[in-house]
């Protein structure tokens, strides 16, 4: 259904950035033809870090949706494939030291059902093997150096994500918005209009130069320029949740084998990734400023990755981890940075920022521009954040590390979101995560898989006892066998290096 005013509008987008260009191809894509006027305006004099970053599969569906290969943009913005993340040193449980958290495939249906069972099976007390590393393909590619995309005789979908340097990404689909019909204008906004109701008339450039819209999207960053500032819209901190709100960053050398996977490295006071590269590996050290000086976290950083005695330069940021009461408010949408952030444990960042925008364009097209459509819209948007967060949380009250204080208060922070706590309750109990999470309609952004390999990859589980009973379990799966069955899968695809030869 076409939306009563989906064209003949002036849209501005203030910010550039990842989100800001995909924010711009995205519009001009959708509405580009019907009428629609497409400005961005970004400082001239502000970079980025540009470490590399790393998405989930939905950036692939974003490259998908407005028709660029990835021949195209991922040799321009050094970009490397992506089959989930490690987490490591995250649980001190003996033999649940690491675990991998994959991206679906349709071939872990001849391997999941196996992972479930001994999953129950564990939770029961039972000692078999439940470690979910074993049972998923994605992880053997991982462990392999393999990239995602198998020979052409495998005929199994692999849903996977990228790593990529996000500066080069913005500029690439910069080229692509102009070349579409966007306009750019590289200026710093001064002061910002409103009309005598409240919505926004117009940005004033520090160049004296006014720039009108009929809507507009905020992309300026932590600072909501539009949506914080002048729209005075509250901000919804997760800190009693996420206590982390720093980080700093630096580039180290890439290997000659390049790998396929994120890590994650939980350190004293949070946490370090690391993200291959074609030219480089992008690490960081996301941290609690409460609990650590910035120099002591730079000093911590470099002893993990052997950098004592380096030049390098480092870089540190401060990250405001919430979200805003509402993404849509009046003629603005905030998207990116100035709509929220959660910190980018599971690469979750371009996916809010997707689906924030298209879930805009269908909303406008059904109920236009007007606002009808905004207060569910931004109830939808808001969801989404906490379901991201609910996950990420789990992540730190499961720690069973108590070498500092922020471990400590990790682990014992009782400020557990209701949502989380239904479904930390299930697995306990023993029961179906799917089947439980489905009847008691608890909705979340991640599958009942990703969810029993967080806590089957943390060793949550109760001290095996071997219950009276137990046989029925006994040699009912047989590890060797999918060991067998995933190495001979693993057999049709080629390395990171070779994936990457092809384009």
């Amino acid at each position: 259904m076409n939306s009563p005013n989906p064209v003949n509008k002036r849209i501005v987008i203030l910010g550039g950035g990842t989100a800001g260009w995909i924010t711009a191809n995205a519009l001009v894509d959708a509405w580009g033809e019907r009428g629609a006027e497409v400005t961005l305006i970004e400082s001239p004099d502000i970079g980025t870090v540009g470490v590399g970053e790393g998405s989930t599969p939905r950036l692939k569906i974003f490259f998908d949706t407005i028709g660029v290969e990835e021949s195209e943009w991922m040799p321009k913005c050094n970009a490397t494939y992506k089959n989930g993340i490690s987490f490591v040193n995250w649980s001190t449980r003996p033999g649940f030291e690491h675990y991998f958290h994959p991206f679906a495939s349709t071939i872990d249906q001849h391997t999941k059902t196996a992972f479930y069972f001994n999953t129950y099976a564990r939770r029961l007390g039972v000692d078999v093997h439940a470690h979910p590393d074993r049972f998923f393909l994605t992880a053997k590619l991982s462990e392999n150096r393999q990239g995602p995309k198998p020979d052409e005789n495998f005929p199994f979908a692999m849903d996977y994500g990228y790593h990529f340097d996000a500066g080069l990404v913005g500029e690439f689909l910069k080229g692509r918005a102009i070349a579409r019909g966007v306009t750019h204008i590289a200026a710093r906004i001064g002061d910002v209009q409103l009309t005598p109701r409240g919505d926004i008339a117009s940005l004033l450039t520090d160049g004296g130069d006014t720039i009108e819209g009929d809507f507009f999207v905020d992309c300026s960053g932590f600072r909501g320029t539009l949506i914080q500032k002048f729209l005075q819209v509250p901000f919804v901190s997760y800190a009693e949740n996420l206590f982390n709100d720093s980080a700093v960053v630096l580039p180290t050398e890439q290997e000659d084998s390049i790998g396929s996977q994120t890590v994650s490295t939980a350190l004293k006071h949070g946490w370090a990734w690391q993200i291959p590269l074609t030219h480089r590996i992008g690490n960081g050290y996301v941290y609690s400023s409460s609990f650590c000086s910035a120099d002591d976290a730079e000093t911590e950083l470099r002893g993990h990755l052997g950098l004592l005695d380096s030049d390098v330069e480092a870089r540190h940021l401060k990250m405001k981890v919430g979200r805003v009461e509402r993404q849509w408010e009046r003629n603005c949408l905030a998207v990116g940075l100035s709509q929220g952030f959660i910190e980018p444990l599971e690469a979750t960042a371009l996916n809010l920022v997707c689906n924030t925008v298209y879930d805009f364009v269908e909303t406008v097209d059904r109920d236009g521009f007007g606002g009808s459509g905004a207060d569910a819209f931004n109830a939808r948007v808001n969801e989404g954040f906490e379901m991201v967060r609910d996950y990420i949380v789990a992540h730190y009250i499961m720690n069973t590390r108590d070498d500092t204080e922020y471990w400590r208060q990790n682990g014992a922070n009782r400020n557990v979101p209701e949502r989380l706590q239904k479904i930390l309750e299930i697995w306990k109990s023993g029961k179906s995560l799917a089947q439980e999470m489905e009847s008691q309609n608890i909705q979340s952004t991640y599958t009942a898989m990703s969810w029993a390999c967080l806590f089957a990859g943390y060793g949550f589980f109760p001290e095996s006892r071997n219950l009276e009973g137990s046989e029925q379990f006994a040699g009912r799966i047989d590890m060797a066998e999918i060991d067998e069955f995933i190495r001979r899968c693993a057999l049709n695809f080629r390395s990171q290096n070779e994936l990457l030869e092809v384009h």
